[in-house]
Order: structure tokens, then C-alpha cells, then sequence
């Protein structure tokens, strides 16, 4: 990953710490001068999200929202990588599929939560299913170009030359389709992370959306925000110490 001339890594990571400190910092002011329920303090948020997590209720209902937004994402890049692989290899496949495609990207997330719950029942199967459904076609529509995008003539000099199959998928192939798979996993992230909120939300008895609708109904906003403070943490924990270290890793050679 790039940085800024002059700027370092460790200057990058006082900048993101300045800027959760001034988030805080509104926070706590703001609550002060509203003092109302409506906007506890952070140290009210803090206690009571300490309090799920020395009970363990936190971590079971985390555990399970981590659960679902793993299958979900693993099943959408697998698939969508795959059909977008054909669909950028092969222009006939590309136009014959391409009104699915659109109709796929926008479907409402809801339409679908609902349809997977009416046809497959109030379970994980259907909660996942949902999920990743939502996601596939713009899995798709990344790796596609990704497809696109790939040198032929690379290709081409690779077979002229005998490479076997296999390397000259690893070594020709893949390097130029990973800034396309990166993009589409961040993106895929991102998006799975709000959808499994909902699905949790609409219909199932655990995970964060649950604790969330929970709250919600008897009107615990100290709740409400310690659990969306846990995932928050959770999201960043995730995009800072797995995908931009695996990031740098596999495309520090465009450097």
C-alpha cells in the first residue's frame, strides 16, 4: 500500500489515532451539553459494554454475526469470482448474462432477506444464503473487468513457451486479476457487514442485529452503541491487520 512522500506508517497511524480522539472528544462533548439518555457519554457506553463482555452475552452474539459474515463472504467471492472469470473470458456469455447481471445488482437487499426467509425458512442456511446472494453480482462485475483487463499477449507467450497450466495461472494470470479481487473483497466486506445486521435483525435469535432490535425496543441507546462500538471495533480490526498487511504482501511488486 502506497503512502503519502514524507508521509511514514507511523505518522499515518498518529493521524488515524488524532482522528479517534477528536471523535471521542465531539462525543463526549456533545453528550455533556445535550444530558439526555438519548446521547449517553462515552463512559456509560463503556460500562455497559464491559459488563456484556465479562458475562460472555457479547461474545456469543459476536461470535455469531463473525460466523455468518464469514460464510457469506467466502461463498460470494467463490462464486462470484468464477462467474466473473467466464463471463470476462467469453463475449457471447458476457451479453447473454448481462441483464441477469443488472437485475441482480439492483434487486433490493430487503426483497431478497425476505424472499430467502419465506422459501428457506427462519434459519442460518437462509440467513447466509441471503447475504451472499446480495452480494455475488458485484463480486462479479469487479472480477469481470479484472478478466478483461488481463494481458492476452502475456497469455499467449506463456503457452508459446510451454509454461505449464498451473504456474502460468499463478504467475500470469492471478498478479494481474488480484488488484480486482482485493477491490471486489473490500467492497464485498463492507457491504456484508450492513446486510448481516438485517438479516440478523428480521429473523434470527442471535447475533449483533438481534442485540440491536433488542435494544432498540425498550429504547437502550448505552446498548445499542456498545454493541455497534464492538462490531465497529471489530470492522476496523479486520481491514487493518488482515487485508492491508495482505494487501502489501501480495501487490507490493506495483510499488
Amino acid at each position: 500500500m502506497r503512502t503519502e512522500p514524507g508521509l511514514s506508517r507511523a505518522a499515518e497511524r498518529r493521524l488515524r489515532f488524532a482522528a479517534f480522539a477528536l471523535l471521542l472528544l465531539l462525543w463526549w462533548g456533545l453528550a455533556l451539553v445535550l444530558h439526555s439518555d438519548v446521547l449517553p457519554t462515552p463512559a456509560a457506553v463503556w460500562e455497559r459494554l464491559w459488563a456484556h463482555a465479562v458475562s460472555g452475552e457479547l461474545w456469543r452474539h459476536l461470535g455469531a454475526t463473525l460466523a455468518r459474515v464469514a460464510a457469506s463472504f467466502l461463498i460470494a467471492m467463490l462464486v462470484g469470482t468464477a462467474i466473473g472469470i467466464l463471463l470476462g473470458g467469453s463475449r457471447r456469455l458476457d451479453v447473454f448474462f448481462d441483464g441477469w447481471l443488472v437485475l441482480g445488482l439492483n434487486i433490493p437487499a430487503l426483497v431478497t432477506i425476505i424472499l430467502c426467509y419465506v422459501w428457506f425458512g427462519l434459519n442460518d442456511a437462509a440467513a447466509v444464503l441471503a447475504v451472499a446472494a446480495n452480494k455475488i453480482p458485484t463480486v462479479v462485475v469487479t472480477v469481470r473487468e479484472g478478466a478483461r483487463a488481463v494481458d492476452r499477449e502475456l497469455l499467449a507467450v506463456a503457452t508459446a513457451f510451454r509454461v505449464p497450466p498451473l504456474r502460468r495461472l499463478t504467475r500470469v494470470y492471478l498478479p494481474q486479476l488480484l488488484p480486482y479481487l482485493f477491490a471486489s473483497a473490500r467492497s464485498g466486506l463492507s457491504l456484508i457487514w450492513k446486510i448481516v445486521l438485517v438479516v440478523e435483525l428480521l429473523g434470527r435469535p442471535n447475533g449483533i442485529g438481534f442485540r440491536l432490535n433488542a435494544f432498540f425496543q425498550f429504547f437502550d441507546i448505552a446498548g445499542i452503541l456498545a454493541y455497534t462500538l464492538a462490531f465497529a471495533a471489530v470492522v476496523l480490526a479486520v481491514e487493518a491487520w488482515l487485508l492491508r498487511p495482505l494487501e502489501r504482501r501480495l501487490l507490493g511488486w506495483r510499488a
